[in-house]
């Protein structure tokens, strides 16, 4: 398998639409839904790339930040604002904070995938093909 990436968002269908395009690239996917809660996982297990959204309950993405920044057995994971906020001000604390780079919602996986590169210093591999269409006259697959 390929890197490590924690997907921090309180929301959960957006990570599981981050994940199934990070998994199509060979990256394994981790979440947490809040700033304390992402904290902890990366005690528990340190991530090669954090994603991390801004805007969440209780803790703000900036505060993950700051600590995460503020550890110095952390301070080397890289990590990517994933966020729906998009001024200036905003890209600007995110750098200020020690972010690495900072991406906007919606995201293509392209941008994403390029973004993640940049950070590991490497190339990220293609996406898995999925299956392909279903020839003419080939009965339905069978529920197992």
């Amino acid at each position: 398998m390929g890197p490590y990436v924690l997907v921090v968002d309180d929301n959960g269908l957006f990570i599981r639409i981050i994940q199934r395009m990070l998994e199509n690239h060979g990256i394994e996917v981790g979440s947490a839904s809040s700033g304390l809660e992402a904290l902890t996982a990366i005690e528990r297990r340190r991530p090669d790339v954090v994603l991390l959204d801004v805007e969440m309950p209780g803790m703000s993405g900036f505060e993950v930040l700051d600590r995460i920044k503020a550890n110095p057995s952390l301070t080397k994971i890289p990590v990517i604002m994933l966020t729906g906020r998009d001024e200036a001000d905003d890209l600007i604390s995110g750098y200020r904070s020690g972010a690495d780079y900072y991406l906007t919602k919606p995201v293509a996986q392209r941008e994403l995938v390029y973004g993640l590169g940049l950070v590991l210093g490497r190339e990220i591999a293609p996406a898995t093909p999925g299956p392909g269409p279903t020839p003419p006259g080939t009965p339905p697959a069978r529920a197992r």
